[in-house]
């Protein structure tokens, strides 16, 4: 059974929103990352993962996107205690509120970066570049421009 984690590709001003996520978080703690979260039981549902998204950057930074969260890409991860992770990134672009650690259990600092910078950056794991790269080709062909 694989675990559903969904991220928020977020952007404004043509800058990304990343967090430096908690030294106390298991998974990639101290880490840049983009927000995001697992995906909650629900039973019969409808667009689960994008109310989770949505769940998540409220809850984490405090914030809320537009219409439409559009789909990125997916990849999967073994997490360190062998559970299989299917991860999710949605691109998404900033509606409301100016994004803080609201959950400082979950998240050390807020970091707005430029594609350039994110590329760039020696910190910045490969995966995060590439769901980067790949929000901004679809940030670049679609009506977000």
């Amino acid at each position: 059974m694989f675990l559903i984690n969904v991220e928020g590709a977020v952007f404004n001003n043509d800058k990304w929103l990343l967090i430096r996520r908690s030294t106390k978080e298991a998974h990639a703690g101290g880490e840049l990352a983009l927000v995001g979260g697992t995906v909650d039981r629900e039973g019969d549902s409808t667009d689960i993962l994008e109310r989770t998204l949505r769940r998540e950057l409220s809850e984490e930074v405090g914030i809320e996107v537009k219409e439409p969260i559009q789909y990125v890409r997916n990849t999967s991860f073994l997490l360190a205690d062998g559970r299989e992770v299917v991860d999710i990134v949605f691109l998404c672009e900033l509606h409301k509120g100016e994004p803080y650690a609201k959950s400082p259990d979950e998240v050390e600092s807020i970091h707005w970066m430029t594609t350039a910078e994110i590329i760039q950056h020696e910190e910045i794991q490969y995966y995060l570049r590439d769901s980067i790269l790949a929000a901004e080709a679809l940030r670049i062909r679609s009506a977000y421009v």
